[in-house]
Parts: structure tokens; sequence; C-alpha cells
């Protein structure tokens, strides 16, 4: 599926590769259309998972890990997109959430959580945004009150991915009155009196992902379940986005080799006056313009994964990656649809569905508008 040969992946990430796409072929491929109409996947697919050793493939071992770097993230990140499977939320739970607690987390905390996640007996989501705060998190209302030896979290979270299934939510709160700049990373069991989930979200893309509001009633949390410093979330929040706006990009580049990939098979078959739309001018053209496009991506986003894995990505540069990747990917799609023609707008075909699941990428992870304000900073 790859569009040019790669140097940064090893052997051994080749093997998890055919490892990966086997089980989303296996356990996803056949039941995601189920999972669209459901608005969730099951429990049992990340339980399948896990026992696949394809949950937090970059813990170490003795949390029940892989032990693998971050390019093999990327491959799951990669296989899961080639396929056109919106669902389930693994990155967000393995590639996000699984390393705040890593990085941040006490050893009692890590031993708590970590062997339950790569397992899948617990589900994680990250909990941000709120529905008067998006990309500036400062702005956030939901507050964690110290009361004694425990919090007290009051507020509503939206748009919270796997909110519906998840375990483990991994809440930023307001450590003092609310308008204070302080923000407190604390992780909060699904299961605490107080914790409420608002109904699955219908979105117009990405149905197989379940999404949701999440409410904060007098939610009492030990102190222990901070992560790092009452206090200082926004620094961890600040050294963690780069890397969360890398996966959305690679994801992004992923999502577009697939979708010229079935572009040129459906031209190749599909005949119009007689003659395979493949052989017209305008349709060599275009798919020209979205292989080149796509390969310049690509080297662009391994330079970035090979940096990431060395612990130097810098900040402005995956805010670069993330808005260019998603905005490429926005075009490849609109462009690859319209090569269907008409079929091109039927749910069953995957370019369809890729096309409604590709917009809400320059939204989330920090909105495109966002990443140019990063990146014009520098100027």
């Amino acid at each position: 599926m790859a569009i040019l040969a790669r140097e940064i992946f090893s052997f051994e990430h080749d093997m998890l590769r055919e490892s990966a796409r086997k089980f989303f072929e296996r356990e996803v491929v056949p039941h995601h259309r189920d999972w669209e109409k459901a608005g969730v996947a099951p429990r049992s697919v990340w339980k399948k998972a896990g026992e696949a050793g394809l949950l937090c493939v970059a813990l170490p071992a003795e949390y029940g890990g892989g032990g693998a770097d971050r390019l093999a993230a990327a491959v799951l990140i990669e296989e899961q997109s080639y396929l056109g499977l919106s669902g389930p939320g693994f990155s967000t739970h393995s590639d996000i959430v699984a390393p705040y607690i890593l990085n941040y987390g006490t050893d009692e905390q890590k031993h708590r959580w970590l062997p339950a996640m790569a397992a899948g007996d617990m589900i994680g989501a990250i909990v941000l945004t709120e529905p008067s705060a998006g990309s500036d998190l400062r702005s956030i209302r939901t507050t964690a009150i110290r009361d004694g030896e425990d919090l007290v979290l009051n507020g509503q979270k939206t748009f919270i991915t796997n909110g519906q299934c998840a375990d483990l939510l991994l809440v930023a709160a307001k450590s003092n009155e609310a308008g204070a700049k302080d923000i407190t990373l604390v992780v909060v069991e699904a299961s605490r009196s107080g914790v409420t989930r608002g109904k699955n979200f219908e979105k117009i893309g990405m149905k197989a992902q379940d999404t949701c509001e999440l409410f904060f009633d007098n939610v009492r949390i030990p102190a222990a379940n901070i992560l790092g410093e009452e206090g200082g979330g926004f620094r961890l929040l600040a050294k963690e986005l780069a890397w969360e706006r890398l996966q959305i990009a690679v994801g992004a580049v992923a999502t577009s080799v697939a979708a010229l990939a079935w572009t040129r098979d459906y031209t190749r078959e599909r005949k119009a006056f007689g003659t395979p739309v493949a052989d017209f001018q305008n349709t060599r053209f275009r798919l020209a313009e979205v292989k080149t496009e796509i390969e310049i991506a690509q080297v662009f986003i391994d330079r970035c994964l090979r940096e990431a894995n060395e612990g130097r990505l810098d900040v402005v540069v995956a805010a670069m990656a993330k808005y260019w990747c998603t905005e490429l990917m926005g075009r490849v799609v609109d462009q690859c649809l319209q090569l269907h023609g008409g079929y091109g707008y039927m749910w069953e075909y995957p370019i369809a569905r890729a096309f409604a699941d590709a917009r809400v990428h320059r939204i989330y992870g920090g909105s495109n508008e966002i990443m140019r304000e990063i990146i014009g900073r520098t100027l």
C-alpha cells in the first residue's frame, strides 16, 4: 500500500505491519459497517487487540507493552487508515493517553493503569475540549478543587473520542477558581459517582468511533490520581501535543495513499463512452498530481517520525505537518471522489466514507487556523 520505499522502518516494523493488517482485516473490516451504525466498536475488539499485542506497543514490557518505538505506533495508525477504518479509537488510547501516564505518572500510577490498558481491559480517553473551549485550553471552565486529600471535579466536556466506552478519563481542569490559568491533569475512573456520559454524537463521519459529552458533578478523586504536579498540567500538554498532531498527520497521509489506490483501481474498471476512465488524459493528470503531492508529504512525515522517535520533534514542525497533511487529505479525497462519479457519493464505497471522515482532521488536535498561528509566530 505504501507509495514509496521508506527507509525509516526496520524488518521488525514490517513484521508488525503485516500482523496488524491481518488483524484489522480479520477482526475489524467485516464488522466495521455494523459498528458505524451502532456508533461504537465493542469492547471485545479491544480485548482481542490487547491479546494480539496491538495496544500500547510503545510501552515498556514491565507495563505490558511491546517495548517498541514511536515508529511502531505509526505503523498501526497507517494500517488502520489504509483500510479506511475510523473506529475503534486505538491510537487515542495507546498513543495519547498511555504516554501521558508513562511519562508523567508515578510508579504506582503506571503499575495500576498501564498493564490493564495494554491488555485491553481498560480503555482510555483524553478529556480536554469543552463547549466553550476547543483549541484554547486556557479557557476551560471545568474545575478540580482541592478538598483535603481529594480533588472535587465539576464541569462539562465535549467531543470526547472513546467517550462511551472509556474506563480511564485523562481530564484537564482548572486547579483553582474558574478563570485561573493553572491546569491540573487528573486520571478519573469513569465508574466514579458523579461521572455521567451524554448520548453518542451523530457525526458527519468517523461513525464507528464513539464520541460524546461527559459531565462531572462533584466527583471526588484522590489527589494520588494527579499526573505530574497539581497546577502543572499545561506544561505537560504542551510537551505531548506535538506527537499527537504528528499522529493526525500520519493518518492523513495514509488515508491519501489509500484513496489514490481505490481510485486507480476504480478508474481502470469503470468505462465511459466505451473507454476505461483511467485512459482519459484528465484522469491520468489528476492522479499524477495526487501521487506527486502524496510522495512529497510522505517524505516530510518520515522526517518528522524520525525526529519524534529520537525525541527531537519540534512543536512548530509538528504544526506544519498537521496543517499541511490534513489539507492535502481534503484535496485528495475530493479529487478521488470526483473520479468515482456518482458512485463516489455512495456510502458503500470507501472513498465516500473517507471523504466524510477526512473533514474533522482539519479541526481536532488544534484547528488548522491555530496551526497557522503557531507557525506564523516564528516568522
